[in-house]
């Protein structure tokens, strides 16, 4: 793709679209309003309701989806193909519904290469409309039950709108059964054994289901015969082995074992553009944060941590790489449109091993949150802001004062913003 070029060969109906969302952008940055990507994409798309594609025509489309993963993966993928030394389109904030795909690639309109984290519910439209050269599949758990799908029929839809692109690789998590049976029908896949922790959405054949053979990370049905499929890439304590059988070690910045798979899955994107897993894992380890998340400041003399879980399976990683008791710990639950309106996972979610550490419970749905608690015998103190929290956190301070700070999305993004402003 001449890159010099592509904006100007958009037709000038679309041209407009993007200038239009474009200041429409700005504007809401300024209003602090946020990074204003989905209010620019949304009139983008209302003025030219076909600019997606447009956008992404010439351009080798990476689409990254799945419950869990979606923002660190997409930003580890794009920090690998960084040695490429091309222009990388984007939606680094995490707007990833049509309109935030639209506005990164219209703040990008000569890059290249795209790489898009994408809602697990768009991925036949997003394929449809991007043609991309990679579709990243990571796992698939229940989550945000009030707007999305069933696990099951999104599994389906995925299968069938890969099955529709033939030109398309797939890099799929071989270790989560609906994911495997949705990549198969596509006509090239590579293999990722990226791990499967949370297995409670996963325990019936996504073929015939029937109950699910399970042997550590491996899976067999006894029934129709499907299984594991064999692997090129794998996540082997804090080693990659990638298809040559070599053994690498990761030394990532960014902490815990869901970290170590999503760079897993981003070296074996990488492959595929033709970067080698030395040239990757070195912009791989310079990646500290992503979006916010494990983010350390500073506020009154308190050294606080920000960590994201918005579902189980999140929750459940999330709790593996909290500092040691007794670090107090700040859990934080909204249940806003963002989050899913339904509170109801949080009995999925296995609290006693918060037991020993101050325990502190903010956001809109703390008493749900608090109820959860108060049924696994974990003490807690209600708190009204991160202040309040901070004050609690040095009361239970031996030593150097310190929170980390476990929150679900919006309300992330409320302590992110108050931390942002004074650190």
């Amino acid at each position: 793709m001449d890159q010099n070029n592509h904006r100007s060969r958009l037709p000038m109906r679309a041209r407009f679209a993007t200038t239009v969302g474009g200041a429409a952008a700005t504007v809401s940055r300024l209003a602090g309003k946020g990074d204003g990507s989905v209010i620019g994409g949304v009139i983008s798309l209302r003025l030219e309701p076909g600019l997606l594609s447009l956008l992404a025509a010439g351009r080798h489309v990476v689409l990254v989806t799945g419950t869990n993963g979606k923002t660190t993966t997409t930003r580890l993928i794009t920090a690998a193909l960084a040695p490429l030394g091309q222009g990388i389109a984007s939606n680094v904030y995490g707007a990833n519904m049509e309109a935030g795909l639209t506005s990164a690639l219209s703040r990008a309109p000569d890059a290249p290469l795209a790489v898009l984290e994408t809602d697990e519910k768009y991925i036949p439209a997003m394929v449809k409309a991007t043609s991309p050269k990679v579709v990243v599949l990571l796992n698939l758990s229940r989550d945000q039950m009030d707007r999305a799908a069933e696990i099951w029929l999104l599994a389906r839809r995925w299968r069938e709108a890969l099955a529709s692109a033939p030109g398309c690789r797939v890099v799929a998590n071989a270790d989560d059964p609906l994911v495997a049976w949705a990549a198969g029908s596509a006509r090239q896949v590579t293999w990722v054994a990226a791990g499967q922790r949370w297995r409670e959405d996963s325990w019936c054949c996504p073929n015939c289901g029937s109950h699910l053979l399970r042997d550590d990370d491996d899976w067999a049905c006894g029934e129709c015969g499907g299984r594991r499929p064999p692997v090129s890439w794998m996540l082997y304590g804090d080693q990659v082995i990638d298809p040559s059988g070599r053994a690498t070690p990761l030394d990532l910045q960014l902490p815990g074992r869901a970290n170590r798979s999503n760079a897993v899955v981003a070296l074996a994107v990488a492959e595929v553009f033709g970067v080698r897993v030395p040239q990757a894992l070195r912009e791989l380890r310079a990646v500290t944060s992503v979006a916010g998340r494990y983010t350390q400041v500073n506020r009154r003399g308190c050294e606080i941590r920000l960590l994201l879980a918005k579902n189980p399976a999140g929750w459940l990683e999330a709790l593996d790489v909290l500092a040691p008791p007794p670090a107090p710990v700040l859990l934080s639950v909204n249940a806003q449109g963002p989050d899913g309106r339904d509170t109801s996972w949080l009995w999925d979610v296995d609290y006693r091993r918060l037991r020993g550490r101050p325990v502190l419970v903010g956001g809109e749905r703390k008493l749900d949150l608090a109820v959860r608690l108060e049924a696994d015998e974990v003490p807690f103190q209600l708190v009204n802001d991160i202040d309040e929290a901070i004050d609690a956190a040095r009361a239970a301070s031996t030593g150097a004062p310190s929170l980390e700070v476990l929150a679900n999305y919006t309300a992330f993004q409320q302590y992110r913003a108050v931390l942002g402003r004074t650190q």
